[in-house]
């Protein structure tokens, strides 16, 4: 799987249409040519995510207590909003004015990677938000633990 890197700002045009990223665009086309835009729940930007990744939300979901409240809230915040977007001959696509509105996105979208996924975001909120949270890690000295892999023909 590939993996989405870095930051890159895009003009938006007046429709809403903007261009995505080659690299992203490269990670996108498969196994279905486009990307799921979504509401995020916890920050002021969209998320994208891959088809394939979708699926796996959706199954994390199914794993829920059904008709549980977390899973009704969850189900209805990230699948009633979500819009699978293709791209048009010059690889852009056309973000629904209702996610234009929540994300604050005027003039230019910043797109954002995040591993296996990315997300979109206003510049201007997004180095705000970025700054503060290199912030956080600094104060709380916040470390990563790499996965240790076995030796090759260990059980």
């Amino acid at each position: 799987m590939s993996l989405f890197l870095s930051t890159y700002i895009n003009k938006l045009d007046k429709k809403g249409r903007v261009s995505v990223p080659s690299p992203f665009r490269a990670a996108l086309t498969q196994p279905a040519n486009g990307v799921v835009v979504f509401k995020s729940y916890t920050l002021p930007a969209l998320e994208a995510y891959r088809m394939d990744r979708m699926q796996k939300l959706s199954e994390s979901i199914d794993q829920m207590d059904l008709f549980s409240e977390n899973q009704e809230d969850l189900a209805a915040t990230l699948f009633a909003d979500a819009e699978h977007l293709t791209w048009d001959q010059e690889g852009r696509i056309l973000l629904p004015e209702s996610f234009r509105e929540f994300s604050e996105l005027t003039d230019q979208v910043a797109f954002v990677g995040r591993g296996p996924t990315f997300q979109l975001w206003n510049p201007a909120t997004f180095k705000s938000y970025q700054e503060e949270a290199r912030n956080r890690i600094r104060k709380q000295k916040t470390t990563l633990r790499l996965p240790t892999q076995k030796p090759e023909g260990a059980s």
